[in-house]
């Protein structure tokens, strides 16, 4: 059984037979994954009146735990943007009061980010359509394949991925 992926493979091979076209096989691939899963995601928060980043933001507060709360720092560097950014964010999803601020118990110059009964509410279930929405997409493999795809993800990520910085000694 040969898809799109092996013909454009077989295509570049015959016309740069210089070339090892072989990452095609696998990176085209995943390409194309990351596409459709990025389309499905879409259609699972859009189900729930959600952008992605604001799902997002909701999640990280969601996994943090009871009480739900975390620094807008601590939410920028889970959600890889910049403080400004994270700021917009939170002053949107405030208005639409899936979020509050309060302030830091423990500095009072700071701030914590809350999740509502609201933003919850909608992040549950959010998370619910989206769980069901990549099973479908994973329906196909069997769970020792699934297994052995996460081990060959993780994998590949962690080689590109750098380690966390060590804390220094005093």
């Amino acid at each position: 059984m040969t898809d799109e992926v092996d013909d454009i493979a077989a295509a570049w091979a015959r016309e740069r037979p210089d070339l090892d076209v072989s990452p095609l096989q696998v990176l085209s691939r995943v390409t194309r994954l990351a596409h459709y899963l990025d389309h499905a995601r879409r259609q699972a928060f859009a189900a729930h009146s959600l952008d992605t980043w604001e799902f997002d933001v909701l999640a990280a507060l969601r996994r943090s735990g009871a009480p739900y709360t975390l620094s807008p720092g601590q939410l920028g560097a889970q959600t890889l943007v910049t403080s400004g950014t994270m700021t917009n964010r939170i002053d949107r999803l405030e208005t639409r009061g899936l979020v509050r601020r309060q302030p830091d118990p423990s500095d009072r110059r700071g701030v914590r980010v809350e999740l509502t009964d609201a933003g919850r509410t909608s992040v549950d279930s959010a998370l619910l359509d989206l769980v069901q929405r990549e099973q479908d997409i994973l329906d196909g493999l069997s769970d020792a394949d699934r297994t052995e795809l996460t081990r060959l993800l993780r994998s590949l990520v962690q080689s590109f991925t750098p380690a966390p910085a060590q804390p220094r000694e005093k």
